[in-house]
């Protein structure tokens, strides 16, 4: 397989493009990278397309191996033929590849190998051939009946005779391949519930699969991963029900070549059981297994393109916050950082059940926001939230002070403040008070904060503990890892955890930077870096370019100018008629029209290509920037509303949490998510959700019905 062109009529892409962009990853280069820096090299492909690209390289390179190594095991035999190789290297999935080498595989004793063992193969044969139109039976089998070998009458022999041909059918590839493409086309997914008893909560979650089938080309994924999770829960018993008929007409078709023989009967048997036994559990077994795959990585695509709007929600600066983790009988945390995250303050506060010490509260709260000049109080989403919500509330009622609060989701705050990066980032806070901290700093700069957690556990996504958690890792990582780049991080204030995201810088680098510079000092150039332990040429070469000095030597520092374009940045401004200083004072108005007229001209003196020119004249205009600064922030409250105060037909405007294949979540400020429908979402047809509303959206929705006993809100986007 030339994979090369392979990857370029799948990708559309021109084959120069596909095999620069293969020598890139090749050499060792991450996807950030590739996608700011190489975009001459690769024609400007962005860092998904890139991600997806290399997914699949990686796929067709496990696959040429398996060729050949199939190929070397069937050689050993003695068996490799052209036509066999040539079917083996025209092979474009690899279960086409197993369905070839199905015949040559070591196999575990079957019925046919034991059928073999007594000598039975040659009247298989005989059997097969179907060649004889009169005698009897019994004359055919005698002289392979012997009961030395367990073969004690003539219903021993054919029996074992038909066992051998079973095992012939289902070795057939062109038999496999015909076979899962018509259960594909023609099968029908069916579930029902068994008769264990069962939680009310479950019936509740898998009531629509009491008594369900569908066809399985058209069955959605996210039923797909629902009908795996009941079965695995023991609660639906899941199959593919498929019509025999028609299949045992195509084998038979292929395999009855003389229906008068007196053999053909014991040929459509061998052929009924082969299919029964043996062809159809493992076609069931195969076809499950690549809808599970497909739901999967849709699912992971929806996770991952939820997590990176979580992750590029826009950071909520220069305020001071107040983190508030609340609980019941233990009590409402408190935390307060600073405009920088710097931790000023913490205390703890009993507004809630049991202890209801309201005014108690209400005073140490008033107190810590005179004191640091509060402006955002910042509740978690979890256990007491709604109280707490209610408390807070009323208290800013009472105070002079514009006071905003909002809710924020917890996903995750439990397990970063019992990790061990908590315990060494606030060795003297205990688990809880590491909790309000990381509540109040992700209101602040949501990345910062979030990249300290597992992405798994940040909650924006469907069925995520069902998943290969492996492949979930991965793709969630590097989200993460485009994510942090795309925005930045400032070298002289990222923690471990953010700096370990940046390209080329692994964990022991980052630990090594953030030693340095405690060591040495802030750092007044990206130079400096090179002066870091185990940061070689090539990590600064990868992570050079997505650090940031805001207050350096060099105003190029704080833009992602990579400084291998520091000459052709410094040449382009004297070419234009203007200085660094320009750039530092933001006195750049004009350049883009001079650069417009004549970029090609310039990418040529300058010594670059266009599209890193292009790049290089965005960075002067907006040094420092941040990308998600142009995304609607969220929305601050001062007052609460409950689930008993929603009418239908009620107009609200809320934030999207988490968008799902059958529809999206909005947080309208009651403590409980409503429901948008995807029939709901838009006025027009919508193909997926994520066409219409992404994690974090401002939306306005309409209230269409409120369960308060089961804690169920539908709303709807349409016509409002």
């Amino acid at each position: 397989m030339d994979i090369i062109a392979q990857l370029a009529k799948e990708f559309n892409l021109r084959a120069g493009q596909v095999e620069n962009t293969v020598g890139l990853i090749d050499e060792g280069n991450t996807i950030p990278f590739i996608a700011r820096y190489r975009k001459e090299v690769t024609g400007e492909l962005d860092d998904q397309i890139l991600r997806a690209l290399y997914d699949r390289l990686s796929y067709l390179r496990s696959m040429q191996a398996r060729k050949e190594e199939v190929k070397r095991l069937i050689d050993e035999q003695g068996k490799l033929t052209e036509e066999l190789a040539l079917a083996i290297d025209k092979a474009e999935k690899l279960t086409e590849i197993e369905d070839i080498y199905r015949p040559y595989r070591p196999k575990r004793r079957t019925r046919a190998t034991i059928a073999k063992e007594k000598g039975l193969e040659p009247l298989a044969d005989l059997v097969l051939a179907q060649q004889l139109k009169e005698g009897n039976i019994d004359d055919i089998c005698a002289p392979y009946i012997d009961a030395e070998k367990g073969v004690e009458s003539t219903d021993d022999a054919l029996a074992g005779a038909m066992d051998i041909i079973a095992e012939m059918v289902s070795d057939n590839a062109d038999f496999r391949k015909f076979i899962r493409e018509y259960t594909f086309s023609h099968g029908i997914i069916v579930s029902k519930t068994t008769n264990k008893e069962e939680t009310e909560k479950k019936r509740d979650v898998y009531q629509m699969y009491h008594d369900f089938s569908e066809p399985v080309r058209k069955i959605a994924q996210h039923r797909v991963l629902a009908l795996n999770r009941g079965e695995k829960e023991e609660f639906l018993t899941v199959k593919i029900e498929v019509d025999e008929a028609g299949v045992l007409e195509k084998l038979n078709s292929e395999m009855i070549a003389n229906p008068r023989s007196i053999t053909s009967e014991y040929v459509e048997l061998a052929i009924a059981d082969g299919y029964k036994r043996l062809i159809a559990p493992s076609i069931e077994n195969e076809i499950r297994n690549m809808l599970t795959d497909e739901a999967q990585e849709g699912a992971i695509k929806l996770f991952s393109e939820n997590l990176k709007n979580l992750l590029l929600q826009p950071p909520i600066k220069d305020m001071v916050v107040l983190g508030l983790d609340p609980a019941y009988r233990t009590g409402c945390k408190l935390a307060v950082v600073d405009s920088t995250g710097r931790v000023l303050d913490t205390t703890v506060i009993y507004p809630t059940p049991p202890q209801n010490k309201v005014e108690e509260a209400k005073a140490a709260v008033k107190k810590l926001i005179e004191k640091h000049g509060v402006s955002l109080i910042a509740i978690g989403n979890g256990t007491a939230s709604r109280e707490s919500e209610i408390f807070i509330s009323e208290l800013l009622k009472e105070i002079e002070q514009k006071v905003y609060y909002m809710v924020v989701s917890e996903a995750g705050a439990s397990v970063y403040s019992a990790s061990q990066l908590a315990a060494e980032e606030f060795p003297d806070f205990d688990v809880s008070q590491r909790s309000a901290v990381s509540i109040a700093r992700r209101v602040q700069d949501p990345l910062a904060e979030l990249v300290k957690i597992d992405p798994k556990a940040i909650g924006v996504g469907q069925y995520q503990h069902d998943m290969n958690q492996k492949r979930l890792g991965e793709a969630l990582g590097g989200v993460v890892e485009d994510c942090v780049n795309s925005v930045g991080v400032d070298l002289n204030t990222a923690s471990p955890s953010l700096l370990s995201y940046v390209s080329g810088v692994n964990a022991t680098v980052a630990k090594n930077i953030v030693s340095f510079r405690e060591a040495e000092g802030k750092f007044i150039s990206r130079s400096q870096l090179k002066k870091v332990p185990k940061l070689g040429p090539k990590a600064f070469e990868q992570c050079a370019g997505f650090l940031r000095i805001t207050d350096g030597d060099n105003i190029l520092d704080n833009t992602s100018v990579h400084p291998e374009s520091y000459a052709a940045a410094k040449k382009l401004l004297e070419l234009t008629g203007y200085t660094l200083e320009d750039v530092k004072n933001s006195n750049l108005k004009g350049l883009k029209d001079k650069v417009a007229g004549n970029i090609a001209e310039l990418a040529k003196e300058c010594g670059v290509g266009v599209p890193t020119l292009r790049d290089i004249v965005d960075e002067l205009l907006k040094p420092g920037r941040d990308p998600r600064d142009e995304i609607e922030p969220p929305q601050l409250l001062t007052d609460v509303l409950s689930m008993e105060d929603l009418k239908e037909g009620m107009i609200l405007q809320g934030t999207v949490r988490n968008v799902i294949d059958f529809g999206a979540f909005v947080d309208i400020g009651v403590h409980q998510d409503g429901l948008v429908h995807i029939s709901q979402l838009s006025d027009k047809y919508v193909k997926h959700p994520m066409d219409v509303v992404s994690v974090g959206d401002v939306v306005t929705v309409k209230v269409l019905e409120v369960d308060v006993e089961r804690k169920r809100i539908s709303l709807s986007m349409r016509g409002v």
